[in-house]
């Protein structure tokens, strides 16, 4: 495989893996992607280049742009394939494969966005309560994975890279290493601390950890749980307990939508995430007040 279909596939099993796309989702990626790898790795030859990601700069993106216009796209298909090209390329600058994302600030035909997935905070309990019910150290450890997850709203990535020393449930807190390498301190609730507590007590020497492992989530084999891994735990427990798809972004857009609804500021919400910018935070406004209207139109005496 080539070295840009092999960026082109890492993403598509970071797609899969962390964020948890349908496979539909994961098909219209590969298909628009391929199509734009397709188009430059052909242009970037017409100009003697070496076809790389790297030598990828804006006006190589306009020009497929153009492309797609000329072939006389809808302006959905456009701003997908626009969006899946962003997506592309803030993952390659995550993974340290960029210095910038030269499709952030394309312009893209007009579309509603749909907004993230959450679950509520009676189906979020009944997960937990699924998972606390989980017998030996694996349960403990599902336990305490997806109490602190809920807990935290860190990335699936971030959990899974947790070290021991990462966490002080004595103290209620934290420290993960997210996106372009920014680290932030998260507090946890008493709750996820007595899991993570018994966890660290009772669950984890008993998955006999490697020699000099310092991961604080392991598999059966005593080493650094996956993403993969993670994923597959979240899906059972999530059958067990009767809930539909959820993936561990869900997770994440619940913990910041129920923080909001519960009067969390947003500027507090953007620290807790780690979004760089307060407008990727904003998305989550629209849910709360998607729940507001939700609540007025079904308690309001003159509403109903």
């Amino acid at each position: 495989m080539g070295g840009m279909k092999q960026e082109i596939a890492g993403f598509l099993r970071y797609l899969e893996v962390e964020r948890g796309v349908s496979p539909n989702t994961l098909a219209a990626y590969r298909n628009d992607l391929a199509q734009m790898e397709e188009y430059l790795e052909e242009r970037l030859r017409k100009d003697g280049q070496v076809p790389a990601w790297s030598r990828v700069g804006r006006e190589f993106l306009q020009q497929y742009i153009l492309e797609l216009r000329a072939r006389a796209y809808s302006e959905a298909t456009r701003a997908r394939k626009i969006a899946a090209a962003r997506s592309f390329f803030r993952f390659l600058l995550q993974e340290g494969k960029r210095q910038e994302n030269p499709a952030e600030s394309l312009s893209s035909p007009r579309v509603g966005r749909p907004l993230p997935r959450v679950i509520s905070v009676a189906e979020a309990r009944r997960l937990l309560e699924q998972a606390a019910q989980s017998a030996g150290p694996e349960g403990l450890r599902d336990w305490a994975m997806l109490e602190l997850l809920y807990a935290s709203g860190m990335r699936v990535s971030e959990l899974v890279s947790l070290d021991l020393e990462d966490v002080n449930p004595q103290e209620g807190y934290v420290r993960c290493l997210g996106k372009g390498s920014q680290e932030r301190v998260i507090p946890i609730h008493p709750k996820a601390c007595g899991t993570l507590e018994d966890y660290l007590r009772e669950g984890r020497a008993q998955l006999q950890p490697s020699l000099g492992e310092k991961a604080l989530f392991l598999n059966r084999r005593g080493q650094r749980l996956t993403r993969q891994g993670f994923w597959q735990i979240l899906k059972e427990h999530a059958k067990k307990a009767g809930l539909g798809r959820v993936t561990p972004h869900t997770l994440r857009h619940s913990f910041a939508t129920h923080l909001l609804s519960g009067g969390a500021d947003l500027r507090s919400v953007q620290e807790l995430l780690g979004h760089r910018h307060i407008s990727t935070t904003q998305v989550y406004t629209h849910l709360t007040r998607e729940q507001v209207h939700e609540v007025y139109d079904r308690t309001h005496p003159r509403a109903r």
